[in-house]
């Protein structure tokens, strides 16, 4: 589904990534790991568009969505749900989501897959008409993913979905992660938490200074030296 070749990308002339090749097939669950400050944000911007590809092509089903803007990419079914969730705090949880499915892709089928979204998370349903950011850090992730799915992903990116979130919801919002792929749903999951990653993906890459330093299945990436090299910088 998703071919990214010898990517290059940074800020003010000074690289992040440097030539990153990564292939995601279609219906994976593939994890994007590495310590802070590894460029794993900077490759999922540049996946989205925000942040401009120095060298390198980006190949989406085929088609050479480098030069894309973000519009277009989401278009295409190319979905970031960012670090941090990002909600509009004022807004009611129903606002939010809504504003999830804004693009031309989507529009036609909002209210369906906001409906879908409040079954796969009911805890959204109980709290339909309450602002955003009067929610728990747990909810506000919650609310970020079912956004997410109401733009009618084609390939869904998380970027660091445990971040700042209690165990139980962690572990929650991993089972909702595991269901997504379960349905079929093309996953990019971005995160330092190096253990629940593999445990939870068909494929990993590693990134250590922007560069892919280890890459396979999950069981062999985790018994990698490299791997621990990349996080303890061993």
């Amino acid at each position: 589904m998703l071919e990214v070749h010898g990517l290059t990308a940074g800020y003010g002339g000074n690289p992040v990534l440097e030539d990153v090749r990564i292939e995601i097939g279609r219906g994976k669950l593939v994890g994007l790991l590495g310590a802070n400050n590894a460029g794993k944000s900077t490759f999922i911007n540049c996946l989205s568009g925000v942040v401009p590809a120095s060298s390198g092509r980006i190949l989406f089903e085929g088609e050479d969505i480098t030069r894309l803007s973000p519009k277009s990419r989401v278009e295409r079914g190319i979905i970031q749900v960012p670090e941090g969730r990002l909600v509009f705090p004022d807004m009611s949880v129903r606002e939010n989501l809504l504003l999830g499915g804004v693009n031309a892709t989507a529009r036609p089928r909002r209210a369906e897959r906001i409906d879908y979204v409040l079954d796969l998370l009911p805890r959204l349903k109980e709290r339909i008409g309450q602002a955003a950011g009067t929610l728990s850090g747990g909810e506000q992730q919650m609310l970020a993913i079912g956004r997410g799915l109401v733009a009618e992903p084609r390939l869904l990116m998380l970027d660091e979905p445990s971040l700042g979130l209690a165990p139980r919801f962690v572990q929650y919002v991993f089972e909702i992660i595991d269901k997504l792929h379960a349905d079929g749903l093309t996953v990019l999951l971005v995160e330092q938490n190096l253990n629940l990653t593999l445990r939870h993906s068909d494929y990993c890459y590693v990134l250590e200074r922007g560069r892919v330093v280890v890459e396979g299945v999950s069981a062999h990436v985790k018994d990698d030296p490299r791997t621990k090299s990349a996080y303890l910088g061993l």
